[in-house]
């Protein structure tokens, strides 16, 4: 009982950082009808602008508490990746809105690259180091152990995700999206100006990216260029899971792909006898976006155009 509920304290971290990034994917679908395949990389950036942060910091202000010092990481990282996420959008994405679904894909793709060459030229190949900024001593939670990063980490995705949800439907840019979602034509014709409600959005869902991304550093300890690549891809799978384009089911959807990942990892030795281990965890995520799209392809929650955001 302690292995099981363990894993689901696992799951639930994994799932609220897959959460975090789904949104981003879930948001652009649904103004755009585009998979911004280079979302994970964004999550690179926010880690690597993150630990350079905490760097200076180590330099100027040694003394600060771990809290604050990832704090301020965060909120310096949340607008360079929204600056880098609004670039990609007018650079690559804008003049494609029209174009075969097929261009936009293999641009994002390239931006994708793009932005992992660039993090090594600045970064490095190799990897880097984290620092642990808060304490190691674990918390336990019904005999399984949970750190207070890893805490700080739901705390911060349920935040997130809860400030989110009231922008969306309580705020006037929500209802923007909301519109421009639902038809674009029409929400111009009634004064939405379009292109800036997808600006906003390419902003928001970076500001997640961020979050995403200085936390998944504070939680495995190490990040390094290629990181966004595989977290990008299991989000994505996460947001199909749910219901691409439906924020509840990139919510929802990151969730129980984190869960069914840990789980998965804890008990794959046992189900195979041995032979594969906790290392073919990554598995997990695709074969159930193969299972989604072959059973349910509009996911979970399915995909509610209204509420497209």
């Amino acid at each position: 009982m302690e292995t099981f509920v363990q894993q689901i304290l696992n799951g639930l971290v994994l799932g609220s950082m897959y959460a975090l990034i789904a949104l981003g994917y879930t948001m652009v679908y649904g103004v755009l009808n585009l998979i911004n395949f280079a979302h994970g990389d964004v999550l690179m950036i926010g880690a690597m602008v993150g630990l350079s942060i905490l760097k200076l910091l180590g330099v100027y202000a040694p003394g600060l508490p771990g809290y604050a010092q990832l704090a301020i990481a965060i909120i310096g990282a949340i607008p360079v990746c929204a600056l880098v996420n609004v670039i990609i959008e007018r650079v690559a994405y804008r003049r494609l809105r029209n174009a075969p679904r097929l261009a936009p894909l293999i641009t994002a793709i390239g931006v994708s690259i793009l932005l992992q060459t660039i993090a090594m030229m600045i970064w490095g190949r190799s990897p880097l180091p984290f620092p642990q900024l808060l304490s190691s001593e674990p918390i336990v939670i019904a005999g399984a152990m949970i750190s207070p990063t890893q805490v700080l980490l739901l705390v911060l995705a349920a935040c997130a995700m809860v400030g989110l949800v009231l922008l969306v439907e309580r705020t006037r840019l929500g209802r923007a999206m909301r519109a421009v979602a639902e038809n674009p034509r029409v929400a111009g014709l009634m004064g939405v100006d379009s292109n800036r409600v997808i600006v906003a959005t390419f902003a928001i869902g970076a500001a997640l990216a961020a979050v995403a991304g200085v936390m998944w550093g504070a939680n495995y300890a190490s990040i390094q260029f290629a990181m966004g690549t595989v977290p990008g891809m299991k989000a994505f799978s996460a947001a199909v899971l749910g219901g691409i384009g439906n924020i509840y089911g990139a919510m929802i959807g990151g969730i129980v792909l984190g869960i069914i990942e840990s789980l998965g990892a804890g008990y794959i030795g046992d189900f195979t006898g041995g032979f594969l281990g906790s290392n073919y965890q990554d598995i997990f995520a695709f074969v159930v976006l193969i299972l989604v799209l072959t059973i349910r392809p509009s996911g979970i929650m399915g995909e509610r155009v209204a509420d497209r955001a």
